[in-house]
């Protein structure tokens, strides 16, 4: 509807739905326009050096209808956010348990409180039931294969194993490669330059995965060696 009616905002805010989008999204659903010095009380922080642009890309005109629809299209976005918050605070009930795992798994670089609920929910608190951090790593999909053939060795692609765990190990091991001073970031850009990063990726999960079993097992937080 914006796009319809001339209004380029998303091209110059990356996150049209951030604090400075948002203010200027409401004041312009409820007047249909946006004065020149309202646009300074409605931008924040780096936008302020945006100040011209925005106010270039706000020049359009909304018709009844397009307002309309814009005002219904927000409602439905607010609708989902409730949803989700509602959502979002039943996890934290549920991880109040696990209050100690949590503590513990946070310490990790790369790790937050998102894809700490992610492991717990995934493997558990129980270590037990895999005998080794091998088992742990081969289950969840992050351990290479290992096809061997009259004594020649193929294939060593990942085994499939758990989609939910490995994918949030993976992420967690990209933000952790753009953490400083750390041995595990450094060891990502070595093995990225030699093997590529999707493999670097895979091998910091399988690291990582091995760390947060040694974390659960001992009740012990991270510590950098």
């Amino acid at each position: 509807m914006l796009e319809c009616s001339n209004i380029k905002l998303s091209s110059v805010i990356s996150d049209v739905f951030g604090v400075s989008g948002r203010k200027l999204l409401e004041r312009l659903m409820k007047q249909g326009y946006i004065e020149e010095p309202e646009i300074d009380a409605c931008i924040h922080g780096r936008m302020k050096g945006k100040r011209q642009q925005i106010q270039d890309s706000l020049f359009g005109t909304l018709t009844n209808h397009q307002l309309f629809m814009i005002r219904q299209s927000w409602k439905h976005i607010e609708s989902l956010e409730s949803l989700l918050r509602d959502i979002e605070e039943r996890i934290d009930q549920l991880l109040q348990v696990y209050k100690q795992e949590m503590e513990l798994l946070v310490t990790i670089p790369g790790v937050k409180k998102e894809t700490a609920a992610v492991i717990i929910a995934e493997i558990g608190v129980d270590m037990g039931q895999f005998p080794t951090s091998q088992h742990l790593a081969s289950w969840a999909g992050v351990a290479p294969g290992n096809h061997e053939s009259a004594g020649k060795r193929k294939s060593t692609r990942t085994t499939k194993g758990n989609p939910h765990i490995k994918s949030a190990l993976c992420e967690a091991a990209w933000a952790l490669s753009r953490c400083r001073n750390q041995r595990l970031a450094a060891k990502y850009w070595s093995l990225a330059a030699r093997r590529g990063k999707k493999k670097a990726l895979v091998a910091i999960a399988h690291r990582m995965l091995t760390i947060i079993y040694c974390i659960i097992s001992r009740k012990e937080p991270f510590r950098e060696q």
